[in-house]
């Protein structure tokens, strides 16, 4: 890289036509992230069939990678807050690449538990860093829609990736799916290093501040909240691979179909999802917490109907991935001081929730069998609803606005 590129790549509005390629680098290191999160669920029937273990054993694999996610999040923020944002973003994608690779040859279940727990440790810090990055690469009238695009890798994840991914482990054995990921991890770090400005970073907030911002009541309220949420979407998406084949009677190549209308859904959830909350963030994020979990329980009603079974997967794709925007949103309006470790706590959170739905699940199929899953997940959306009201008569008479970073929501 020239001098002149240098020089560009130290200020902190880098030329306006070399951010679009930058916010592709993060957003790709999103993708391969939501790819390794979620691929396993396409998967279960494979991974537990290989490793001799059941399918509730094969699904502490999504709970030990949330609970990666949940430890590694605030740990390495704390640690690396005041490292260049850069240097950070290679280190962790590194862990990531590592994680994956030994996910490809782990020979036993105890080890891939061991690298899935690995690879989460880069998961929440490298989305709130990126998110941060992002947010820095354009003028402040365009940063939450910088923020949106970084964010989209996890939903066209669930779309492209995930479906594929699933496709390759059940063509090649699942191991060959974790090598896909690892290569999207490489091309993801040469993006990095090439395309990624050193930005001029503002004087971090000291620990101490860090933590009373996020130790503020209102927040710990609403990642509560955003917990259950998530808490609900894992008890049943971990299992829904068995669930459609045992109890519907899909096969396992329409299964693959389905999860890419679930991506679908998602995406439309997430952009629908955040311009009402943009419109009305704490009304719109009550309605859609009920909606959602009026969708859930539908499902023992359709799951006998294939294409009643299908439309109720795709819908609950929408209202499960709608409340993401207004959590997020909510979490940096009340948290705005504490802008780094509000952004890594909040996927924190919110995999302890997937941690706790999916462990949950396993639990339920043990005790009363895979039919008793959606009623444990709506039963988590319908506290995650009480959370959300909550946290709206907390403060929906005061200003919470104020103050607020630029391209974050006014919303109450």
């Amino acid at each position: 890289m020239n001098p002149k590129s240098n020089d560009n790549n130290r200020t902190s509005r880098p030329r306006k036509e070399r951010f679009p390629l930058s916010l592709l680098v993060l957003t790709l290191g999103a993708f391969a992230i939501g790819m390794t999160e979620f691929i396993i669920m396409g998967l279960l029937p494979n991974v537990a069939s290989d490793l001799g273990v059941s399918i509730p054993q094969a699904g502490q694999l999504i709970t030990s990678y949330a609970l990666g996610v949940a430890i590694g999040a605030p740990v390495l923020t704390i640690f690396t807050h005041r490292l260049p944002q850069k240097k950070l973003l290679v280190i962790l994608i590194g862990i990531f690449i590592f994680g994956n690779a030994v996910s490809v040859i782990a020979p036993t279940y105890s080890l891939l538990i061991l690298a899935r727990v690995l690879t989460a440790f880069a998961h929440g810090t490298f989305l709130g860093v990126g998110t941060l990055i992002a947010a820095r690469l354009v003028q402040p009238e365009k940063r939450a829609g910088a923020v949106s695009i970084v964010l989209a890798g996890l939903t066209v994840a669930n779309i492209i990736g995930v479906p594929f991914g699933t496709f390759i482990g059940q063509q090649l054995g699942w191991r060959a799916s974790f090598g896909a990921i690892t290569v999207l991890g490489l091309v993801s770090l040469s993006g990095i290093i090439r395309y990624i400005p050193v930005i001029v970073q503002d004087q971090a907030a000291n620990l101490a501040e860090q933590v009373r911002g996020l130790l503020n009541p209102k927040v710990l309220l609403i990642l509560l909240t955003g917990a259950l949420g998530c808490g609900s979407l894992f008890a049943l998406f971990t299992y829904i691979t068995p669930i459609l084949e045992q109890i519907t009677g899909f096969a396992e190549h329409s299964v693959t179909w389905i999860l890419v209308l679930f991506g679908v859904g998602v995406t439309l959830g997430n952009i629908i999802g955040g311009k009402l909350a943009d419109w009305r963030l704490m009304p719109s994020l009550i309605v859609n917490f009920a909606v959602l979990a009026g969708i859930i329980a539908l499902f023992p009603f359709t799951l006998q109907h294939p294409v009643l079974a299908v439309l109720n997967v795709f819908l609950w794709g929408i209202a499960a991935f709608g409340i993401m925007p207004g959590i997020q949103l909510r979490i940096m309006n009340l948290a705005h001081k504490a802008p780094l470790l509000a952004t890594t706590s909040s996927h924190s959170a919110l995999n302890l929730g997937n941690a706790a739905g999916a462990y949950l699940g396993g639990a339920a199929i043990n005790l009363t069998g895979i039919a008793s899953i959606p009623w444990l997940a709506s039963g988590l959306a319908v506290l995650a609803l009480a959370g959300a009201w909550l946290s709206y008569l907390s403060t929906h008479s005061s200003k919470t606005s104020q103050g607020l970073p630029a391209g974050i929501s006014k919303s109450a």
